[in-house]
């Protein structure tokens, strides 16, 4: 298994919730960057509105000495020398990028709104259709009783705690389904996250 490269996990996890805007061409974009990070450099940094945050990777406005960190983080080059081949490392971080940015936290519930609306009416199908957008492939049993088991023990957390679970499904600059239990789609949206963390969702053969 390859990694794939980072403007293209991005991208797919845009894709997955719903969310990628496949226009083509126009200016440069400003996607969500951590806060004061542009400070470093005596600037503030102008964030896209809209559709323009979730434009395409590729029109991501990039300054060579403040690249964009989540990709920075999945090994892109700086572009501050000529880069022949892209470098693969394995760390914590990546994970950590794909379950705490705010990008992917707004995919994941994006991803968790198709499960309830598009995946089906039980919580196995819904688990599916969204393993199956992810991966193009079926959970196996063993994957599916993990993630069925998973989903209980968060709607169980959120049912105790609804604010935690409106805290998760209101981060990000798109609106959320309000005609959705919020407990149910916190607890979907953690489902989502795993998928969207998953080697098969990440890797290519």
């Amino acid at each position: 298994l390859s990694r794939l490269p980072a403007q293209m996990i991005r991208d797919q996890a845009l894709s997955l919730g719903g969310l990628l805007v496949d226009r083509v061409g126009g200016p440069p974009v400003y996607p969500y960057q951590p806060e004061g990070l542009w400070a470093q450099a005596g600037e503030s940094y102008p964030q896209s509105e809209g559709d323009d945050l979730y434009r395409r990777s590729l029109y991501t406005y990039w300054r060579r000495t403040l690249g964009p960190p989540e990709m920075l983080t999945f090994d892109h080059s700086t572009r501050e020398v000529t880069n022949v081949r892209t470098e693969r490392t394995n760390t914590p971080l990546h994970a950590l990028t794909l379950m705490k940015d705010v990008t992917y936290v707004e995919a994941a519930r994006g991803l968790a709104q198709r499960m309830m609306t598009e995946g089906g009416s039980t919580l196995e199908q819904r688990l599916s259709y969204a393993y199956r957008l992810a991966t193009s492939q079926p959970p196996q049993p063993d994957a599916e009783a993990a993630l069925v088991d998973n989903f209980h023990q968060n709607l169980d957390h959120y049912r105790a705690d609804r604010q935690a679970a409106l805290d998760l499904v209101s981060m990000g600059e798109s609106p959320r389904d309000e005609t959705l239990d919020i407990t149910e789609l916190a607890s979907y949206t953690m489902m989502a996250y795993v998928i969207l963390n998953i080697d098969r969702t990440n890797n290519k053969e």
